[in-house]
């Protein structure tokens, strides 16, 4: 089980943008409709969906076979530096350290000349939390209360958009938060986000609430995850959430450290 994307046939328009956005080749067009043509080449971190303009591409998670680093740099190296260069960087955007590793280390066996010193790992900064895909170009307005280490450790944070086998998640404290509660609460980042990694959730707006239940159990089996927080409002339809987070620990059978917090 991993999240992978899934197209809407009926919805796909044949523009191509979601291939040509595609820097693992998993993509093609075929009888002016995109196709998956290989689980193996999705990454499942849904970059293509920010391509496709009629919004016919999304993530679920379903049964698919392991996406392979090795396997798409071998597919990858013959398309020229250009397309390396993309599918670093895709992988550096979203944290995806260890995949970014294991492609460094295929074009070094193979001998390839081209310079990979912008993708190495960074030195950590002190104090500061490096964001993983959010680069803001100007430094935030900040209020004249003492900053709170608002940077966040990963994005996306939405439970829908998330990779549950993500870097980000492994060996990780997560906490799972209603939509309303950082709105609700002005110390959210100082009280309940300090050094947890955040997926964020409505079980009242959102749909398909199953596959919110089978990520967590895939972050509680296979990313391993430490703890799991729940925060939600005092309001009747914030239970939801935290059924379907109870759910997951036992379907995941692990005895991990869970807590649940209501505002």
């Amino acid at each position: 089980m991993r999240t992978i994307i899934k197209i809407n046939e009926e919805v796909c328009n044949g523009c191509g943008a979601c291939v040509a956005g595609c820097h693992e080749g998993a993509l093609q067009m075929i009888d002016g409709k995109a196709v998956l043509v290989s689980a193996m080449y999705c990454d499942g971190l849904g970059a293509c969906m920010g391509d496709c303009p009629v919004n016919a591409i999304e993530l679920e998670t379903r049964e698919a076979e392991a996406y392979d680093e090795t396997r798409v740099m071998e597919q990858l190296i013959p398309k020229g530096e250009a397309v390396l260069r993309a599918h670093f960087r895709h992988l550096k955007d979203h944290g995806e350290t260890s995949l970014l590793q294991q492609g460094l280390q295929v074009l070094k066996e193979k001998g390839h000349p081209m310079d990979v010193a912008d993708f190495q790992p960074e030195k950590p900064k002190p104090s500061l939390l490096r964001p993983m895909g959010l680069r803001p170009s100007v430094k935030p307005v900040l209020s004249s209360q003492p900053a709170q280490s608002a940077v966040r450790r990963n994005f996306p944070i939405q439970l829908h958009l998330i990779q549950p086998q993500s870097a980000s998640f492994v060996d990780a404290d997560v906490l799972l938060a209603a939509d309303c509660t950082a709105f609700a609460c002005a110390s959210f980042h100082s009280d309940y986000l300090k050094d947890k990694t955040l997926v964020i959730a409505c079980p009242k707006l959102d749909q398909n609430l199953q596959s919110y239940e089978d990520k967590l159990q895939i972050m509680l089996t296979q990313s391993n995850i430490r703890s799991l927080t729940v925060l939600t409002m005092s309001v009747p339809c914030c239970k939801g959430l935290l059924a379907l987070a109870k759910r997951a620990v036992e379907a995941s059978g692990r005895d991990v450290p869970f807590t649940s917090i209501v505002l």
